[in-house]
C-alpha cells in the first residue's frame, strides 16, 4: 500500500466518533482565534454586482426540466445572480447585540470555508480576468489582468472551487478537513441550481492541483499567512450550450501576468496547529486519476413550487425538529428522495443512502436503503446482515428496499452523538460511499470526490424539503462505526460519510431574521 492511501486510511480511523472517544478538537471554543468569515484582498480593484431580489427566476419544478427556454447572456446581471442565489448571503440572523449571516450555500457551522473565484473573457461589464467572489459585499475583486486574449470556448467563464480548512478546524480540529470537502460538495451543488435557474450547463473540468493553484495563484504563498493555507478543489467550466472542447489550462495562465498582486486578508491574530489535516490534504492532492464520465440526470418528479429563487434563499439548517408534528406524505417522501436518486455529478456516482424512516405516512417504520447505482446491490446484501428483507418498495423514488421493520429512533439519536434532531423528524438517513475500491481504482484524490458527492447530495435535499415546506439539517457529527454496526459492516469496504435529517423545525422565537445586502 502506498503512502498516500495509507494515509488516508489512517486519517479516516483516527477521526471517526465513537463511544469511547470523538475526534481530537480543542473541546472549547476558542473565541480569541476565531477566523474572519470572508476572504478579502487588499488592493484589489473591486466590481460591485447589482443585487438580483428583484428579478424573476423560473418556479423551481421548471429548472429541472428539459424542455428548451430562453437562456441567460452572459452579462453584469447575470453573472451578478449566478453568485448571488449560490454563494451569497440570503439572510441576516439577529439575536440582541450580535447578528450572523446565513448564506445560500450551507456550510457546518456556518464557518463557510469555501472561497470561489471566476475567470471571464468577454463578459459585458466585467473586466477581463481573474476575479474573486466576496460574499460580504456581493461583489468582485480582480486579481489578475490578462496579458492576452484568454483561450476559452465562446459564451462561456470558468469558475474555481478552493477551501480554507482553518476556518473549520478552528471549531472541529482533525474532524474538520471531512466538514470542509462536504461543504465543497454544498457549494458545488449551489452553483448547479443556480446556474439551472439561468439555464446555463455546468461541466466539471479535469485538471490537477498543481494547475489550478497556479491558475488562481494560490501557489504565490507569500500572498497568504500559512496558517490559513487555501488549497484548490474544482474547476468548473460554465457555459450557455454543452461545450466539448478541452481547456488548456498551461496556456491560460500564460495569459496571465507571472505574478498576481492582491494580498489575502488574515483571518485570524493566532492558530491552532494540526498536522494531521496538513497530512491529508496532501495525500490527496497528489494521486489524481481520470475517470470515465457518468450520465447526469435531473429528477423532474415534481409539483409545482414557488420562484427558485426563493427556495434558494429561504434553505435554512433547522436546529431542533418538532416532535410532536413530524408526519409527512408518502408523496413528500418520494419527491425528497427521487431528487438525490440519481447521480448529480457526471464524475460520480458512489453512495448509497441508507434510511431511518420514523414518520412517513404508508410507509412502515424501519431501516431502509436507497440504490442509486444498481451495480452496488449484490456486494450491499453480502456484506450486510443476513436476517435484512431486501423488500422492493412500489415508489417513484427509485430502488428503495426495506431492510427491517421497526421503531429506529433512538438508534438514530444515537448515531449522531445524541442529538434529538435526528430523531425528531420523519425521518433521518446516513450516506453510505463505496470506499476502498474506489480509492483502489481511482487514487487517494477519489476520497475529496466522495465527500463532495455526499455534499452535494445534501444540498439537494435541503432544497428539495424547502420546496415542500420542510426542514432539514446536515449531521456531520455521528458514531461512524455504530451506524456501520447497524448494517452488518466490519471493514473499509464501505463507509458512511454524511448523515441527514428531515422534518418540521421549530423556529426560534428569540432570533429575528433580516434582509441581507441593507447596506447597499
Amino acid at each position: 500500500m502506498n503512502k498516500n492511501l495509507q494515509m488516508v486510511y489512517t486519517y479516516h480511523n483516527n477521526t471517526k466518533h465513537s463511544n469511547q472517544r470523538y475526534a481530537r478538537s480543542l473541546g472549547y471554543m476558542d473565541w480569541a482565534t476565531q477566523p474572519d468569515p470572508y476572504r478579502t484582498y487588499k488592493d484589489a480593484k473591486q466590481t460591485l454586482l447589482p443585487l438580483a431580489f428583484e428579478y424573476n427566476t423560473l418556479p423551481y419544478h421548471e429548472i429541472f426540466k428539459k424542455e428548451e427556454r430562453k437562456i441567460a447572456p452572459l452579462c453584469l446581471e447575470s453573472i451578478s445572480q449566478f453568485f448571488q442565489f449560490s454563494l451569497g448571503l440570503a439572510a441576516i440572523k439577529q439575536a440582541g447585540s450580535q447578528s450572523w449571516a446565513l448564506r445560500c450555500n450551507a456550510s457546518s457551522g456556518n464557518l463557510q470555508p469555501t472561497e470561489a473565484y471566476i475567470i471571464a473573457s468577454n463578459i459585458k461589464e466585467i473586466e477581463n480576468g481573474l476575479h474573486h467572489y466576496a460574499p460580504k459585499n456581493h461583489s468582485l475583486e480582480l486579481i489578475a489582468n490578462t496579458k492576452k486574449e484568454l483561450d476559452l470556448p465562446e459564451d462561456s467563464f470558468l469558475l474555481a472551487i478552493s477551501s480554507i480548512v482553518w476556518r473549520e478546524a478552528w471549531k472541529y480540529g482533525e474532524r474538520s478537513w471531512r466538514y470542509t470537502q462536504l461543504d465543497c460538495g454544498h457549494a458545488f451543488r449551489a452553483l448547479q441550481v443556480s446556474a439551472l435557474i439561468l439555464r446555463w450547463k455546468v461541466k466539471r473540468v479535469n485538471v490537477n492541483e498543481e494547475e489550478l493553484s497556479s491558475l488562481i495563484g494560490l501557489n504565490q504563498k507569500d500572498r497568504y499567512i500559512k496558517e490559513e493555507r487555501e488549497t484548490p478543489d474544482m474547476l468548473l467550466l460554465i457555459s450557455k450550450e454543452d461545450i466539448n472542447e478541452s481547456i488548456n489550462i498551461q496556456n491560460l495562465r500564460e495569459s496571465f501576468e507571472d505574478r498576481y498582486q492582491p494580498l489575502a486578508n488574515h483571518l485570524s491574530n493566532s492558530w491552532h496547529n494540526w498536522e494531521i489535516l496538513e497530512s491529508i490534504e496532501d495525500a490527496t492532492t497528489k494521486e489524481h486519476i481520470q475517470i470515465e464520465k457518468q450520465t447526469s440526470t435531473q429528477n423532474t418528479f415534481r409539483e409545482e413550487s414557488y420562484d427558485s429563487k426563493d427556495i434558494v434563499l429561504k434553505r435554512r439548517s433547522a436546529q431542533m425538529m418538532n416532535p410532536n408534528d413530524n408526519e409527512i406524505s408518502f408523496k413528500s417522501f418520494e419527491k425528497i428522495v427521487a431528487s438525490v436518486s440519481s447521480t448529480l455529478d457526471e464524475n460520480i456516482t458512489a453512495v448509497n443512502l441508507v434510511f431511518f424512516i420514523h414518520n412517513v405516512k404508508d410507509l412502515e417504520s424501519g431501516l431502509y436503503i436507497l440504490i442509486r447505482d444498481a451495480k452496488y446491490k449484490n456486494g450491499l446484501k453480502k456484506e450486510f446482515k443476513d436476517e435484512f428483507l431486501w423488500e422492493e418498495i412500489d415508489t417513484k423514488a427509485g430502488k428503495l428496499y426495506l431492510l427491517k421493520e421497526g421503531d429506529f429512533k433512538f438508534t438514530a439519536k444515537a448515531i449522531s452523538c445524541t442529538q434529538d434532531i435526528a430523531k425528531d423528524g420523519a425521518f433521518s438517513l446516513g450516506m453510505l460511499a463505496d470506499f476502498s475500491n474506489q480509492l483502489n481504482l481511482y487514487g487517494t484524490h477519489r476520497y475529496k470526490e466522495l465527500y463532495w458527492e455526499c455534499g452535494a447530495i445534501g444540498q439537494q435535499l435541503y432544497l428539495e424539503a424547502t420546496s415542500l415546506k420542510l426542514s432539514a439539517t446536515g449531521i456531520g457529527c455521528y458514531l461512524d462505526d455504530v451506524f456501520h454496526n447497524v448494517l452488518g459492516l466490519n471493514n473499509l469496504s464501505h463507509q458512511c460519510l454524511y448523515h441527514f435529517t428531515v422534518g418540521r423545525g421549530l423556529v426560534d422565537e428569540r432570533l429575528s431574521t433580516l434582509k441581507p445586502y441593507l447596506n447597499r
